[in-house]
Parts: structure tokens; sequence; C-alpha cells
């Protein structure tokens, strides 16, 4: 526990969407961003989410020279967006924290479609609350493990086998990518958490697990 009470209108910060990977592993003639799930793109859940969270003010889509198309796209949405390097993951949120001069900003994957608005909101307050430069959400591994979900990276902290979720919360002003921040672990035992998209079963679960919570109107 971070051992402090947050209450409501926290701060707002900025939403970094990463939305630039090729999405290989799923073998599909789409844009990982641009992937169907219930009918919308994946990329569509996330930012909705993040349109109705209240501890959110400003949301920037990072896409690359592989995703033209989910930029196109995003001039549909009201967000800003970056055209990244498309290097990598982390290369990529340098360029934009360092191009834009972001202070504290959340970065969450696009691939993330049962994500919430009150997830997030509750992740930005732990980040407040904790006072540390940088906060990394997780899930047990074993969620992984009941949903039959792959696992590229694990750590373990505080004896228990965790797997990062792919939403952080960052000081860019602390100098983002030139050192090792100390950050805060936030374990969150969602199943909505854990199931991002990276090949087609896990498609098939994001869509189940969202057609149960529409009541299976999709």
């Amino acid at each position: 526990m971070c051992g402090c009470i947050v209450g409501g209108g926290v701060m707002g910060v900025t939403a970094l969407v990463m939305a630039g990977g090729r999405g290989t592993r799923l073998g599909l003639p789409v844009e990982k961003p641009l992937i169907d799930v219930c009918g919308k793109p994946v990329i569509d859940y996330v930012l909705s989410a993040l349109s109705d969270a209240k501890q959110i003010d400003r949301v920037i889509v990072a896409t690359s020279v592989v995703t033209p198309k989910t930029m196109a796209l995003m001039g549909q949405y009201d967000v800003e967006v970056v055209e990244t390097p498309g290097k990598d993951y982390v290369s990529d949120m340098g360029y934009v924290v360092q191009l834009l001069r972001l202070g504290v900003f959340l970065a969450v994957a696009a691939d993330l479609p049962l994500v919430t608005s009150a997830m997030f909101d509750d992740v930005v307050e732990r980040y407040v609350c904790c006072g540390k430069p940088a906060l990394t959400v997780a899930v047990p591994l074993a969620i992984k493990v009941r949903l039959g979900m792959g696992v590229d990276y694990s750590f373990v902290e505080a004896g228990q086998e965790l797997v990062p979720v792919g939403i952080n919360v960052i000081d860019g002003g602390k100098r983002y990518g030139d050192e090792w921040l100390d950050q805060d672990i936030y374990v969150l035992d969602y199943d909505e958490l854990a199931v991002n998209i990276n090949t087609v079963p896990e498609l098939l679960l994001a869509e189940r697990l969202l057609c149960e919570r529409l009541k299976n109107v999709c």
C-alpha cells in the first residue's frame, strides 16, 4: 500500500498512446492498432477510456512509419499525433518525451481493449500518492496463465511473479531514457489488464471477454 489517502481531482496528466508497433506475431494484414475487436479498432477502446478518465487532460498518439493508416484514422479523434521513427517501444516513447518536453505522462499500449477510465484514474492517483518518478502497472503471472496467454517477460517483486501490462506513469523531466528511475510497482488483479493482443488466440479471448462485458451485444 502507498500509505496515503487521495481524494478526487488529483491532477491532470498527459496520456501517451503507443501505436507504432508492427504486430508481426498476429500475422494479419492490418496495422496492430487497427485490429478489429467486436467491430471497432482496438485503439478505439483505449482512446474512449482515456477520454472518460478524470485525471487525463491531454492525449497524444505515437504512430510510426509502419502505422500510416493509424495515423490517418487519428484525424477522427480529439488527439494529438506524433510520428516516431518506429525503432522500438521504449525508443519511440523517449523520442516523443524529448520532442514535446513532456513532464508527467501516462504511457499506454494501444492493444488493451478492456481497459477502463476508472483504471486509468486509479493508476494516476496511485502515482501521485507514492511520490516516485515512475510507476509500472503489473498483474500476477497467475492471471496470464489462467487465461492461457503468452508471456514475453516477467519479474519478481515481494516474492510474487508479475507481468507488466503496458501502462506506466513517468516523470519525463527526470532525464527519461538516460538513467534508471526509482519506480513503484502497482499490482492489479484484473483480467482486463492482463489481456493485450499479440496473437490471434489473444484476439479471440479479448472478443469473448468484451462480449461478456457488453452482455453479448457485439
